[in-house]
């Protein structure tokens, strides 16, 4: 299975071998696995692009998209794209591919998306200025995240995809 390093640390105990412990990424799920090699370990490796592609639609399959130099479409399932629910039509996406085999691994939206909140409950006067204070909303693409108590309806935010928190308000 194709996975990223996210970590590593080489290890040359008094005793014994060489080794080294990584986190290693899946690309195909995502999830984080531990793993241990020798000094000697072969690895295979395999040559990857980022491609830029903008959202077009979602439809009953799946998501489509649209290549920003090539204009060329291709169709994702949902098990590819990440944060699906904070993605609006026309959102700028950067997609990862095998090279060698046209495949593509993951679809990642940037750090943080500008969204506009669609319902959440009104602000009332004497609601702290504070970000520890938090309450539900209701986003244009129907995510829902937490945001602190003085956003309103109607107002633009910027959201961290990563974490799916409330970043700031847009101006």
């Amino acid at each position: 299975k194709p996975c990223s390093i996210v970590w590593f640390q080489h290890v040359k105990p008094g005793k014994g071998p060489a080794f080294v412990k990584t986190k290693l990424r899946n690309l195909e799920n995502g999830r984080i696995l531990e793993n241990t090699f020798t000094a000697g370990a072969k690895i295979e490796t395999i040559n990857v692009e980022r491609r830029p592609y903008q959202f077009l639609y979602k439809d009953e399959d799946g998501y489509n998209f649209m290549h920003e130099e090539t204009f060329e479409q291709i169709h994702l399932g949902e098990d590819l794209v990440d944060n699906a629910d904070l993605m609006k039509e026309g959102q700028h996406v950067e997609m990862m591919f095998v090279a060698d085999e046209e495949r593509c691994l993951t679809c990642e939206l940037p750090t943080y998306v500008e969204l506009e909140v669609t319902y959440t409950e009104p602000a009332v006067k004497g609601d702290t200025a504070s970000t520890s204070a938090l309450k539900e909303a209701t986003l244009e693409t129907g995510a829902t995240i937490m945001v602190p108590l003085f956003i309103n309806q109607g107002e633009k935010i910027r959201v961290n995809t990563t974490d799916r928190s409330y970043g700031e308000r847009v101006k």
